[in-house]
């Protein structure tokens, strides 16, 4: 079997504007859907670990339909499905709405852990110094669920950053998409696949050490809250 590789071809697009441009799109793509998935996660949680049967069955029921089926499925009822009932949605909009539905799935059961991994006492206490359920939701609770949360949420934003890839499905024209247009166009498939993946790599990288400074950061601010307790 003759394998040709092109390193001119390999070169010349691991700098290329065009691929570049998918990069990007992949990574505000990861943000605009983590930032929507945690916003409904959070609300989600909070109807999942409520008393309350209206709240809690239509949470548990959107959780266990998104995280059952695959998100390639959902994108494609989104983007062809809906129409016909006539909701139409471009690209984009197809794209974002299918990864915030899907994210948020997953994420509200990230956040119902790191609440319920705080211990019990920590309510009765705040509760026996009059605070009221929001408050001690807001200022007890949530800053120690965050050290349990954080790390569990770092590694949903680098799979993300890969799992936007699913959208080319729907032509979204993030890196995996745009990679494809250009091995159609070029015929250099070795090489723009590996092009791309460098890119993946180097997104991923990134936001590892960035999760790193982050889980850091909170892991000190935690540790001298608490040796300021000791002290008193």
């Amino acid at each position: 079997m003759d394998i040709r590789w092109s390193w001119t071809g390999f070169f010349e697009y691991l700098v290329n504007p065009f691929i570049l441009g998918g990069a990007l799109t992949t990574l505000w793509l990861t943000l605009a859907a983590i930032a929507g998935g945690l916003v409904l996660g959070c609300l989600l949680a909070m109807m999942r670990m409520s008393s309350i049967r209206l709240l809690t069955y239509p949470a548990r029921f959107y959780i266990w339909v998104f995280r059952g089926t695959p998100l390639l499925v959902q994108l494609i009822i989104i983007y062809t499905g809906l129409p016909q009932f006539g909701i139409r949605m471009g690209v984009i909009e197809s794209a974002l709405l299918g990864l915030i539905l899907n994210e948020a799935a997953y994420l509200s059961e990230i956040v119902r852990g790191g609440i319920l991994g705080v211990p019990g006492g920590q309510w009765n206490a705040a509760r026996a110094l009059g605070f009221k359920p929001s408050q001690v939701m807001a200022y007890v609770i949530m800053p120690q669920a965050t050290r349990i949360i954080i790390p569990v949420l770092g590694n949903s934003v680098n799979g993300l950053l890969k799992t936007t890839s699913v959208t080319s499905v729907i032509s979204m024209e993030e890196l995996l998409r745009r990679t494809q247009m250009l091995i159609q166009e070029k015929f250099l498939v070795l090489e723009l696949f590996i092009v791309a993946a460098i890119y993946y790599l180097i997104m991923t990288t990134a936001w590892h050490f960035i999760q790193m400074r982050i889980e850091a950061h909170f892991g000190r601010a935690y540790s001298r809250k608490m040796e300021e307790q000791d002290a008193r």
